[in-house]
């Protein structure tokens, strides 16, 4: 039995025998007390009674405290149980885990052979190609030279084929640009007495049309110069002194024949103050919306003669 339960069980019963003795020792009670509380004594059947019950609590503690340590016990089997299952797991796993680790070093070593067996195939294989190279280069070497040499030839074969070509095609050229050049100083003589038949024909015609039209605006003025001197004379007021005498006079008009000055140029002075007098009554005279015509017009010397 384990030495806890053994001094479980030892208090338990201490304890019952001090509930015991505590049974059956009390104090003297007062006198007052023995006569009103003497039913309350307890018997020496009582006492026994509570003894029996009080060593059952015990035995019913121990049970429990046995119990208590037996789960306990359990437990604790269980814990061990479970650890050396979780022991035994990990010792599997680094029985598996030292097995890969073997396994991949065997790989690791197989493969370090075989990248090494690579190696020195690739390097034989590489100094196979390097001669196979320096082969193909010599090879390429000597066509190159071979090419090289044909192209100089061809080269200046073909330089000295340019060479005729161009000689000849300056020589075309320059007799097309001396045929163009005499072409072209005749096109040009062509043209020039063209332009010059032409301009002397342009002459005559502006001539012709410049005559044509200065006999128009001689003809307008004279047509306007008359109208201002109808309207003059229709305002001109007479008399028989004037008979025989005449007034030149000056007469300045706006692009709509409005009189804006008007003065005498000297002669009868009667019939000057009469000429005056009638313009200004005209306000107006009339004029062409031909510009020409009315350059002519805007500043008109006229002579004034009373007509009877």
């Amino acid at each position: 039995m384990n030495s806890s339960v053994v001094k479980s069980i030892v208090l338990h019963l201490g304890i019952g025998g001090f509930l015991y003795a505590s049974a059956n020792i009390h104090p003297p009670a007062p006198k007052v007390m023995e006569v009103t509380l003497n039913s309350a004594i307890p018997t020496p059947d009582k006492a026994v009674s509570a003894v029996t019950v009080d060593q059952k609590q015990v035995e019913q503690k121990i049970a429990e405290l046995q119990k208590k340590e037996k789960d306990k016990k359990s437990a604790e089997d269980k814990r061990i149980r479970d650890l050396e299952r979780r022991a035994a797991n990990a010792r599997k796993q680094r029985e598996s885990e030292s097995r890969h680790i073997k396994k991949l070093e065997q790989e690791r070593k197989a493969k370090e052979k075989e990248t090494a067996e690579a190696q020195a195939q690739a390097k034989k294989a590489r100094a196979i190609e390097q001669k196979e190279r320096a082969k193909a280069k010599q090879a390429e070497k000597q066509k190159q030279e071979a090419e090289s040499a044909a192209k100089a030839a061809a080269d200046k074969r073909k330089t000295e084929e340019d060479a005729l070509k161009k000689a000849e095609a300056e020589r075309k050229k320059r007799e097309e640009e001396a045929k163009e050049r005499a072409a072209e100083a005749e096109r040009k003589r062509q043209q020039a007495m063209q332009e010059q038949m032409l301009q002397e024909q342009l002459a005559k015609e502006q001539a012709a049309r410049s005559k044509i039209r200065q006999q128009q605006v001689v003809s307008e003025v004279d047509k306007y110069r008359a109208l201002i001197m109808a309207r003059i004379q229709q305002n001109l007021l007479i008399d028989e002194k004037m008979k025989n005498q005449q007034c030149r006079v000056n007469i300045r008009l706006g692009f709509n024949g409005l009189v804006t000055q008007v003065k005498s140029l000297g002669g009868d002075k009667l019939v000057c103050e009469a000429a005056l007098r009638a313009v200004r009554m005209a306000d107006t005279l009339p004029v062409s919306k031909d510009k020409d015509v009315f350059e002519q017009l805007k500043n008109i010397n006229l002579t004034i003669k009373p007509e009877f």
